[in-house]
């Protein structure tokens, strides 16, 4: 007896692409495409106007109108049955871990050889997750920078200071942010700067930067 096959939604803004990635998809196995979509609207559209529904959705991310972001984070909120792989030719640690945190249970490159896309596919459906080099090696030198952070022994209140001083925030808008007096706010910013060596506040943003506290 033939097993049933796993749907599939592709959601893409490259036609040409989504198209040959039809194609290809079809010829792994036992899957069937049941939609393309242009963006996350798009597909949220074709969501909703069939009451068939995908297992997986291979979602790009840079896309106009509703980028892969939005999709994946939509998904996660609204149909966390159906599965997340990103597909996309952005490799940056920011964008991996943030497709992650919205719910993408695994993130490949679209220069991605067949036989690697059908194993994703396949680990998904069977362990909930497929976690590739890529994105294994991300999450371990994020994890790396994090620990690297901790030991910097700031206090989480420091750390919350540090940050939004490396913003165009005054120190007061500051202290309003923190709930704190603009007294309380001079006593961090004195302690962190003789902590660090710390000269201005131009040496402060450089040393968050330095340190990962802030993305660039």
């Amino acid at each position: 007896m033939q097993e049933t096959p796993c749907k599939i939604a592709i959601v893409d803004d490259h036609t040409l692409l989504a198209t040959s990635l039809q194609q290809l998809i079809r010829s792994l196995g036992n899957f069937e495409v049941l939609h393309l979509s242009k963006n996350g609207k798009e597909f949220i559209q074709n969501l909703n106007n069939t009451s068939d529904k995908p297992d997986l959705v291979l979602l790009d991310i840079n896309m106009p109108v509703m980028d892969g972001f939005e999709t994946a984070k939509w998904l996660k909120e609204n149909h966390p049955e159906i599965n997340v792989l990103a597909l996309s030719m952005e490799d940056d640690e920011v964008t991996i871990i943030k497709m992650i945190h919205n719910g993408a249970k695994g993130y490949l490159l679209k220069d991605t050889p067949p036989e690697t896309l059908k194993l994703a596919i396949d680990e998904i459906m069977s362990q909930g997750f497929y976690h590739s080099d890529l994105v294994a090696n991300t999450l371990i030198h994020a994890f790396n920078k994090k620990q690297e952070v901790e030991d910097l022994g700031l206090k989480d209140t420091e750390m919350q200071f540090v940050k939004l001083a490396a913003t165009d925030k005054t120190y007061k808008e500051i202290a309003d942010i923190m709930n704190l007096s603009p007294k309380t706010i001079d006593g961090y910013r004195q302690d962190v700067f003789r902590r660090y060596q710390i000269k201005n506040r131009v040496g402060l943003v450089l040393f968050a930067i330095k340190n990962g506290l802030v993305e660039v």
